[in-house]
């Protein structure tokens, strides 16, 4: 079995090659989870609009976290996962000049493609920083909204980084998080048919495991949202075994 450290740098050199090829390319590892099908089921026109058209084609996700926020003018929303940056251009949008949307990202590749966009984009309010999800840059009590997009699931201590979004979040702060979660038994990960599903696959947890992850770290008021995956890039083995979940909690 693959180590941690031998997994993670294999995930930063995944999404090393996205950054680097701005997008998913055809034979991308990471094109099963993500594509046009994805941002079609989870972006309206409406949330894309404006949005830097490389961040849109970078997008990674499983879900629209802004889309169940309920973002407000003037609040600070941080983004754990950021990639392209695209969860954070719309959520700059829905906070206005008086709000700020900041990204985090461990592959510095990624963040100096979302820098770019924001640059060339004209994005006054956001800010892309180089930060792991289980040791955020910033001091207690200064987020209002911690938001994820199919990111924490790639974690190997989901605890640790849900400890960290209650440190950063204000008193009476939201998470929102899109991911993914496993059901039932999982085939084995050498099978040659999961290549692309490998290295989440070494980490995935169960919903209740995942769940429990959220409550342990303190965050009460957990609302679920649940619906099975089926993503573009799915393979007979893993059907119906893959769930998505839609998470909402509070500080």
């Amino acid at each position: 079995m693959m180590a941690d450290d031998q997994r993670e740098s294999a995930f930063r050199d995944q999404y090393r090659d996205v950054a680097s090829e701005g997008g998913l390319g055809r034979d991308s590892s990471v094109a099963g989870k993500t594509g046009d099908a994805t941002r079609r089921q989870s972006y309206s026109q409406a949330n894309l609009q404006g949005a830097p058209a490389g961040s849109v084609e970078m997008a990674l996700g499983c879900g629209n976290p802004t889309a169940i926020a309920v973002l407000q003018p003037g609040e600070v929303v941080l983004d754990l996962g950021s990639g392209g940056g695209l969860d954070v251009f719309i959520a700059a949008k829905k906070v206005g000049p008086r709000g700020r949307a900041i990204g985090i990202d461990v592959t510095p590749e990624m963040v100096e493609k979302a820098r770019q966009f924001a640059t060339d984009g004209g994005y006054p309010n956001v800010e892309f920083r180089v930060a792991a999800m289980d040791s955020l840059p910033f001091p207690g009590d200064s987020i209002d909204v911690v938001i994820s997009n199919c990111v924490i699931n790639h974690a190997t201590d989901k605890l640790a980084v849900f400890r960290e979004a209650m440190r950063v979040l204000r008193p009476g702060g939201r998470m929102h998080v899109s991911d993914l979660v496993v059901e039932g038994e999982i085939p084995n990960a050498d099978n040659p048919e999961l290549k692309v599903w490998r290295e989440w696959l070494a980490v995935a947890c169960g919903k209740q495991e995942y769940l429990r992850a959220v409550t342990d770290a303190g965050f009460r008021q957990v609302d679920v949202q649940e619906c099975h995956y089926a993503g573009p890039g799915m393979v007979p083995a893993l059907e119906g075994k893959i769930a998505s979940l839609q998470i909402r909690a509070r500080k």
